[in-house]
């Protein structure tokens, strides 16, 4: 590869890297062929990009970023392929799906939205990490809790104060 390859393949990293919240380092070394490809179509149909990439290359990438990625370039040894995705979870629940019939991925780092994760016992968490639609989902049905309170005691009360204050205070009891 000619110095100005390399170049352009880190150029493009950084870009990637830039362009998604949240990046997963694994490590699919020892896998067939047949079950690399069992993966990639995985991947493509949870909506993961996923590349193999030289761990030179991306470490020189994440300096050329403007994130912080902490730890992570430390996990840049053996066989690295990336995996990009637009929620949070899904790579992790792709990774422990898959890790039902083979032994790897084995997760090496991830970053999700500015934090950073390390080794492979992370991947539990990371599957439980809500998405913000989620977590948007739970706060909007949290706040919908009280309004829908008041809006029943509005309906209850017979429409004057006492009456609506009377039903709220039964309501807290």
């Amino acid at each position: 590869m000619t110095r100005e390859e390399k170049s352009q393949v880190i150029e493009d990293l950084t870009a990637e890297l830039a362009n998604n919240a949240n990046i997963y380092l694994t490590d699919i070394s020892g896998l067939n062929a047949g079950t690399t490809s069992d993966l990639r179509r995985a991947a493509f149909k949870a909506n993961v990009k996923m590349a193999v990439v030289k761990n030179t290359l991306l470490e020189k990438a994440m300096e050329a970023s403007d994130r912080e990625f902490g730890e992570l370039p430390t996990v840049l040894k053996g066989n690295t392929s990336v995996m990009y995705s637009e929620t949070g979870n899904v790579p992790a629940k792709l990774i422990k799906t898959f890790r039902k019939k083979s032994e790897k991925p084995l997760l090496k780092g991830a970053f999700i939205e500015e934090a950073v994760y390390i080794g492979d016992e992370q991947l539990d968490m990371l599957v439980d990490i809500k998405s913000k639609e989620e977590l948007i989902g739970e706060i909007v049905t949290l706040l919908q809790s009280p309004a829908k309170n008041v809006i029943s005691a509005l309906k209850s009360g017979g429409g004057t104060i006492a009456g609506i204050i009377k039903t709220l205070s039964e309501k807290e009891g």
